[in-house]
């Protein structure tokens, strides 16, 4: 599978930005694809969940450990589910304005028709996902420079 990295300059505090990327059991309320997650353990620095992810008629369960650093890493690590291998991070910086948000994943499927499926869409799909995060933020700490104070 190809590599997706980006770089997004938003009105919002690294500690706000990560607080909302760590809020992993929030995620089915406005992440694409995301049908359920569950939270196995969380001991304020390693997270292990599982998500469940769905398109049309497939339907996955992925377990993950993520670890926190707070304010200025997620790291996400696969544990089980479908994937040969998953590597997603996000790292968070005080830009002018802001925060910079760096986002990047990778990641391969066991079963080759989900691999071709997937890549079709990988780098659409991935632009989403960041994109609902960033829709997310605004939501809940409103658009604009005035919100960057912590």
């Amino acid at each position: 599978m190809p590599r997706h990295a980006e770089t997004r300059e938003l009105p919002y505090t690294p500690e706000q930005m990560f607080d909302l990327v760590a809020d992993i059991g929030r995620y089915a309320e406005f992440l694409p694809w995301v049908q359920a997650m569950r939270i196995r353990s969380n001991d304020g620095t390693i997270v292990v969940a599982d998500m469940v992810v769905g398109f049309k008629s497939l339907r996955e369960r992925f377990t993950s450990r993520v670890t926190l650093d707070r304010p200025l890493s997620v790291h996400v690590d696969y544990v089980d589910g479908p994937l040969k291998y998953l590597k997603n991070d996000w790292a968070f910086r005080a830009a002018p304005g802001g925060c910079a948000v760096d986002f990047s994943v990778d990641f391969e499927f066991k079963n080759k028709m989900f691999e071709a499926l997937a890549g079709m869409v990988f780098h659409e799909a991935f632009r989403r996902m960041v994109g609902a995060f960033e829709e997310r933020a605004a939501a809940i700490y409103g658009r604009g420079e005035k919100h960057l104070s912590p």
